[in-house]
């Protein structure tokens, strides 16, 4: 059986190159990490295309809130998309609901169609559906390659045994990717509880500002930041590949 795949959620270029370094075996790019991530800019993204030699994938998110989305924000997801598809990436990360809690799938099918030849990986907009297992069958039908998900939970610690049941459920008609609070210290646990195959985590760690001047007068404004941390991704990829397959 192969090894599990390790995806790290990547909030800048410096941040998907350090989880190269450390052995990610894929990377979502991303921006507003403390926002539940929007899309990156386009410089990003063929920056990120360039120096990457692992699977780009790119997070399709036109702003923070809910996942549902009118018909201007969805213009913006498909151009988004048909730049990605310009730039060489190897997928997209798409996600929709409508009012109810329902999968939006005429939505998901355009921006499905508009990815083309791309990967696509259903985002956790699939954990604030009203029903998990309906919503699964869903994303099957349209067609995606994976569900990014915590079981529904705030971390996929807690929703364990709802992506236990997910992954039972999908077969191998779709793979359920565990995400959410992952660490080094529980991922090879959550790997083994969920049977899930594909596993992902941000390995984020504080980057602290060479600034040495500040102006304390400006509230709000952070000098630091997070970005991946090569040597947790390193201990991520260990733990799984100390697993017996």
């Amino acid at each position: 059986m192969p090894r599990h795949t390790l995806e790290i959620a990547s909030n800048s270029v410096a941040s998907a190159l350090a989880a190269q370094q450390g052995g990610a075996d894929r990377i979502e790019l991303f921006d507003n990490l403390a926002e539940g991530g929007t899309t990156p800019s386009h410089g990003s993204i063929a920056v990120a295309r360039e120096r990457l030699r692992i699977p780009l994938f790119v997070l399709i998110r036109p702003r923070p809130g809910d996942f549902r989305y009118d018909a201007l924000e969805a213009d913006i997801m498909l151009r988004d998309i048909a730049q990605c598809r310009q730039q060489g990436c190897d997928g997209v990360v798409i996600g929709a609901l409508d009012a109810e809690g329902n999968i939006d799938t005429a939505l998901c099918r355009e921006l499905i169609a508009a990815a083309g030849p791309l990967g696509v990986t259903f985002h956790r907009a699939f954990d604030a559906a009203r029903d998990l297992p309906a919503a699964l069958e869903q994303v099957i039908a349209l067609g995606c390659h994976r569900v990014l998900s915590s079981g529904g939970q705030a971390s996929a610690e807690a929703g364990s045994d709802m992506l236990a049941r997910l992954v039972a459920q999908a077969g191998d008609r779709l793979s359920v990717m565990a995400g959410a609070g992952i660490g080094p210290g529980n991922i090879a646990s959550i790997a083994t509880t969920t049977g899930c195959r594909e596993l992902h985590a941000s390995a984020k760690a504080v980057r602290a500002s060479g600034m040495r001047y500040r102006n304390d007068d400006l509230r709000g404004l952070d000098n630091d930041w997070t970005q991946t941390d090569p040597a947790t991704v390193a201990a991520l990829r260990a733990a799984l590949d100390g697993l017996v397959s």
